[in-house]
């Protein structure tokens, strides 16, 4: 099957507060980190994500993963997606992934990430990000990127400013989570708006180091 330039990905490292981030396509191996932590911390991740047809056990149940993780690498293949995993100190913590990559004129895609409960506020998310970040406006080569959040949803709201996110609008209605259409801002970034690396930008104002 055909592969596209950004596929597969193994980024960084960045050492933040909680230690050192990199980021590298998924696994099959994956599934027993993916369905504990997802299970683990379902009060933490369920209020922000797109409401589900069958009940979260169900859903992040480990034998879910390999079905899962094919049609993953199936739509990276195509060039449609990138999805990664983010690691803190060698360890499966989260996932980045790259959607919707469109080509032609447009050249643009959406990102996406969660991290477990116990390194929120360690700088982690913000380090993923930015290594998902150069690697769209790099090996991807895509020209924009956009990102979704909710309102109320600050903490991933600070993450998104800080690699340099800047607010469009607010999507009214825009996704049902958990159980109800809700309201979202629509949050992008342009390639001109990189100057140097997202990264490197994160190392100058010293929220990471390179390792």
């Amino acid at each position: 099957m055909s592969r596209h330039p950004g596929w597969p990905a193994d980024l960084g490292p960045l050492r933040v507060a909680g230690g050192l981030v990199t980021v590298r396509s998924v696994r099959l191996r994956d599934a027993a980190a993916w369905s504990r932590l997802r299970t683990r911390d379902r009060d933490h991740l369920e209020p922000w994500e797109p409401t589900g047809e069958t009940p979260w056990e169900m859903r992040h149940h480990i034998s879910v993963w390999p079905g899962l993780y094919r049609s993953l690498r199936a739509e990276a293949r195509k060039g449609l997606m990138v999805p990664m995993a983010i690691e803190l100190d060698g360890r499966y913590c989260g996932q980045i992934t790259v959607g919707n990559i469109v080509r032609g004129a447009l050249r643009s895609a959406w990102i996406g990430y969660w991290v477990e409960k116990e390194v929120n506020g360690l700088g982690v998310a913000t380090a993923a990000l930015a290594l998902g970040l150069d690697h769209c406006f790099g090996p991807l080569g895509l020209h924009r990127v956009e990102a979704t959040v909710r309102p109320e949803n600050e903490p991933s709201r600070a993450v998104l400013r800080n690699v340099g996110f800047r607010e469009e609008g607010l999507l009214q209605r825009y996704l049902d989570v958990h159980g109800r259409f809700r309201d979202h801002l629509l949050v992008a970034m342009t390639a001109e708006e990189v100057s140097g690396s997202v990264a490197d930008r994160l190392v100058s104002s010293g929220r990471a180091t390179w390792a």
